[in-house]
């Protein structure tokens, strides 16, 4: 009978925990990019964000991928626009205020994507 093996922890590089918490891994505390994150320590950070997550989040800077889906662009659209450094939550809401003509044709097209793929996925 073989006996079984303690269970590891799993854990995670801390750019890979920010990607998956939608935060810029340069922007958090030197402990968090310095350390290594376990599954339970996301699970804690999402179920409980310290003040610095908050913040982060609600202010920014947010990574490219957080940055598209506030606009309702692709990231691809953002870098055709020049859009490659990370956003602040207020440089973010003067673009949408601003509505230049390429973030318009941007939204446009990314509504016709999700139509196309909504049209397909219903086949």
């Amino acid at each position: 009978m073989t006996t079984p093996k303690p269970k590891t922890t799993q854990t995670m590089k801390p750019a890979t925990a920010a990607k998956k918490l939608g935060i810029l891994l340069s922007a958090t505390p030197a402990e968090f990019q310095e350390g290594v994150v376990s599954r339970s320590e996301l699970n804690a950070l999402q179920a409980s964000p310290p003040a610095w997550l908050t913040d982060l989040r609600r202010n920014g800077p947010h990574p490219k991928q957080v940055v598209a889906a506030k606009l309702g662009v692709s990231i691809s659209g953002l870098m055709r626009n020049g859009i490659t450094d990370p956003l602040t939550t207020a440089e973010i809401d003067a673009l949408k205020a601003e509505n230049p003509a390429w973030l318009e044709q941007e939204r446009s097209t990314q509504a016709e994507v999700r139509k196309e793929a909504q049209r397909l996925k219903q086949r």
